[in-house]
């Protein structure tokens, strides 16, 4: 099948999503960080104290899954949670000293990834790239949004 020759297009993208994939769980298992947590440090350095409501509409993950995620993290006194004084019914979110520390490697990771991936693409490359993986991305939303 033409799909899954090695060298075809679809093969290619799938090769790289599994590495990428790989050696980021190798970076952050080396700092004691779950492959899930990085997006959540992510959104609450961008912005701390956000509902989960917020996370999970931010991150598009369902709210179960930030609830799980934020207990564990909660545990590692990474987050805390603290009633909104105007609504006591939210929950806000916010990173602790030990949390901030994490997300300054986290990025340190991250940017690490990035640079191992791009590191041979000029610059004219990486604007081109990532132009043709937004509408990559953007193919996928719209087949997803119509299901």
């Amino acid at each position: 099948m033409e799909l899954f020759k090695s060298d075809s297009l679809y093969s290619v993208f799938f090769q790289v999503i599994r590495l990428h994939y790989h050696r980021s769980h190798i970076l952050l298992d080396k700092i004691g960080v779950y492959p899930g947590q990085p997006p959540m440090l992510f959104a609450l350095n961008q912005k701390d104290g956000q509902s989960q409501t917020q996370l999970s509409e931010m991150l598009n993950i369902k709210p179960a899954t930030i609830t799980v995620m934020l207990n564990r993290m909660e545990k590692e006194k990474l987050v805390e949670r603290r009633r909104d004084p105007g609504d006591q019914r939210i929950s806000r979110v916010y990173l602790t000293e030990k949390g901030k520390k994490l997300f300054c490697e986290v990025k340190n990771v991250v940017n690490n990834i990035e640079e191992e991936c791009f590191k041979e693409l000029t610059e004219n490359e990486r604007i081109l790239l990532k132009r043709l993986l937004m509408q990559v991305r953007d193919n996928l939303h719209e087949t997803i949004d119509k299901n």
